[in-house]
């Protein structure tokens, strides 16, 4: 598996993307994430966008953190909001979302984030046994989706 960096309009980026956002639709029954995600809010030193290629260099699966700092919607200064973590559905169960997790906290990490935070909903219970199994705790909901009964938001210190 090779993971690296691109942009977040690059063409494997958004077709994931619109794959991720189908099966949104799925487990929730609307249009998907309506969170706003700009390509530069994945641009360094500000955040990054990861894909995992297979073997035949096939995108597998994506992450990105993006920062935040206190701004009304719950975030505080530090955090680094993990956004677009998926796998394809025949890759899963093979630990790439955790190998994904794991290089998105370093890299977080290394560009001086104190925080990763993360949103989820009720409909995604793999993710959620993901984030808790990997360190995160329930925090104040943050973001477009706080006022939502459904969404679940996690963080976990990234320490140095």
């Amino acid at each position: 598996m090779n993971i690296r960096p691109v942009a977040f309009d690059h063409p494997d980026a958004v077709k994931l993307n619109d794959e991720v956002q189908a099966e949104y639709h799925e487990r929730y029954g609307d249009g998907g994430d309506a969170t706003v995600l700009e390509p530069s809010h994945f641009q360094r030193p500000r955040g990054i966008y990861l894909i995992a290629y297979d073997e035949r260099d096939r995108p597998v699966a994506t992450g990105g953190w993006r920062s935040q700092d206190a701004d009304g919607e719950g975030h505080e200064d530090g955090d680094a909001e993990l956004k677009r973590m998926f796998v394809i559905r025949e890759m899963r169960g093979r630990g790439l979302a955790r190998r994904m997790l794991t290089a998105l906290e370093e890299d977080a990490r290394a560009a001086g984030r104190v925080r990763m935070v993360l949103e989820t909903g009720t409909q995604q219970p793999e993710a959620i046994a993901l984030y808790t199994s990997s360190g995160y705790a329930p925090c104040t909901k943050f973001g477009y989706y706080r006022e939502y009964e459904d969404s679940r938001c996690y963080a976990k210190p990234l320490g140095s």
